[in-house]
């Protein structure tokens, strides 16, 4: 992947849908992950160092859960899917999207 500043935008966004959006915003059609394609775009991005390290999953829901008491009266933090762990994982990108 040559990433791009879309890329790095997106990505910001979309990190949070399965942790935050998911439960916060009700978007529970279906969760990111299920998307074989997006979720292993998220994963190569992700593995990425300098990207990793700018995302701090517990900031992001701490802020998300305890900042609008008119969405979430008592502040409660949900566990969540764990997705930063399942972003280690290794990705197949390079074995899907070979060079013609």
């Amino acid at each position: 992947l040559r990433e791009h500043e879309a890329d790095v935008r997106l990505f910001m966004t979309l990190v949070r849908f399965d942790e935050v959006y998911v439960v916060y915003f009700k978007t529970n059609g279906r969760m990111l992950s299920q998307y074989e394609n997006i979720h292993n775009y998220l994963r190569e991005l992700y593995q990425i160092p300098e990207i990793a390290s700018s995302i701090n999953m517990a900031h992001i829901k701490q802020h998300y859960f305890t900042s609008h008491a008119e969405l979430n009266t008592y502040a409660i933090i949900p566990k969540g899917p764990g997705v930063i762990e399942d972003l280690k994982l290794p990705h197949d990108r390079a074995q899907r999207f070979k060079s013609a």
